[in-house]
């Protein structure tokens, strides 16, 4: 039941994130004063529709995406000169003018999105994908400064019986009591001093055992609210090198580096640790950057995932997933009880999930080809560029870029969007990636 409650709660987010961000689409276009006809979220036959004022509004079968229609997106066949149809290619693009001819009424004209400025349609067209950028903010700022973020902490989550020999990770017949068990740590216990030296951290802690191996120090614990002070002795071990990723680093020869350190046998428990208000910039600023990356590589990683759906190959924990990853996902989190956070852990990682996928949303749809925001953007962009060139060169005002020739392409990428849509769909089947 918690699996199912949690694919719920993400695919709410998920229609919430898409109706905002065609509202953000929508608003700025009626204020322009273009009529939109059409607020739809999803795709395929309408399961509910209602008309206020001149726009229906409704919801359809298929919730993967959602759509605005504004009257007048292509320029008319007279505004672009009646280019004449010549093959395939053309008549495709006749037609999308020829649809945005019958959708103007008359005396509307001038209602038309593509008689718009260069600024209006571009606020049109980025009001969408700024408006999931607005929605990611909004929820990570809840979680960094108002719930917090999961930190490792002092306090013990587990007090290992032995020293393990290197390399295992189970006690076996024959190993040493640990130090922390001969000590008589337990969990729930918070190291609040170690050696004298007051913890405020878990990685303050793990590095002042590392500095003590082979020494017996002094430590004080809070135990149910009472100071109790111990005696522990961390032994020596060699530890393999890792760096900042975790890993292993290798020495010339190509064997792994390794270091002998204290070790003392405990666990650190997480914690929600909340984030100053100065920190969500920086979180927004990492988080697009990372997606942009994604979205740069993209082409290889979807080679990498059928190479893991139709051969041998383990997908990446890294790797792209699809709605049905998403949904496994957040069942994974609302089935997991949040461990040591418990509820509030798992409203933290949902939150968490729903902004980064607000994020993916708002750099997918930058993308300068249509039918994405940002093949429009890219439209206006030209056709901006070519009026102020005009303007400085003291020539007539140029006829509206004529979008609709970039049809063809808009029809290519909705199908090679559509065959990685369903890719992933059964990569996420067969070869799903968990938490």
């Amino acid at each position: 039941m918690a699996y199912l409650v949690g694919v719920l709660v993400m695919v709410v987010g998920v229609l919430i994130s898409i109706a905002l961000h065609e509202v953000g689409h929508m608003v700025p276009a009626r204020r322009f004063g273009v009529r939109v006809s059409q607020y739809m979220v999803g795709f395929g036959p309408t399961l509910w529709s209602r008309t206020r004022g001149e726009t229906e509004y409704g919801i359809k079968a298929i919730p993967l995406g959602g759509y605005v229609r504004m009257v007048g997106m292509y320029p008319t066949p007279d505004a672009v000169g009646n280019p004449p149809v010549t093959n395939w290619f053309a008549r495709v693009a006749q037609d999308a003018r020829e649809v945005s001819v019958e959708e103007i009424r008359p005396g509307e004209e001038h209602r038309a999105f593509y008689r718009l400025s260069t600024p209006k349609k571009l606020v049109v067209m980025l009001g969408g994908p700024v408006m999931n950028l607005v929605i990611a903010t909004v929820l990570l700022t809840v979680v960094l400064c108002g719930l917090g973020v999961a930190s490792l902490s002092s306090t013990v989550s587990a007090v290992t019986p032995c020293v393990p020999a290197a390399g295992a990770t189970e006690c076996a017949a024959g190993d040493p009591q640990s130090p922390a068990a001969a000590a008589g740590l337990a969990v729930g216990d918070t190291v609040t001093s170690f050696d004298g030296t007051a913890v405020t951290s878990w990685t303050q802690l793990s590095g002042l055992i590392r500095e003590a191996g082979g020494e017996s120090v002094p430590v004080v614990v809070d135990r149910d609210g009472a100071d109790v002070a111990l005696t522990v002795s961390p032994v020596q071990l060699d530890r393999a090198v890792v760096d900042a990723d975790g890993e292993p680093v290798l020495a010339a020869d190509g064997t792994a580096r390794t270091e002998s350190v204290g070790y003392l046998g405990i666990g650190p428990s997480y914690v929600l640790a909340r984030q100053p208000l100065s920190a969500v910039p920086a979180a927004i600023g990492a988080a697009v950057a990372g997606t942009a990356e994604v979205v740069l590589h993209l082409p290889a990683r979807v080679v990498d995932v059928a190479q893991s759906a139709f051969g041998s190959q383990e997908r990446d924990a890294n790797s792209v997933i699809g709605v049905v990853g998403i949904g496994r996902i957040a069942g994974e989190v609302a089935a997991d009880g949040g461990g040591d956070l418990g509820l509030l852990g798992q409203v933290v990682t949902m939150l968490s999930l729903i902004a980064s996928l607000n994020i993916a949303l708002f750099v997918f749809n930058l993308i300068p080809l249509l039918p994405l925001d940002g093949g429009h953007v890219a439209g206006a962009l030209w056709e901006g560029a070519r009026r102020q060139v005009a303007r400085l060169r003291g020539l007539p005002r140029p006829r509206p870029v004529d979008v609709a020739r970039m049809m063809p392409l808009a029809y290519g990428v909705f199908v090679v969007l559509a065959g990685v849509g369903v890719l992933l769909i059964y990569a996420d089947i067969v070869r799903p990636v968990s938490l």
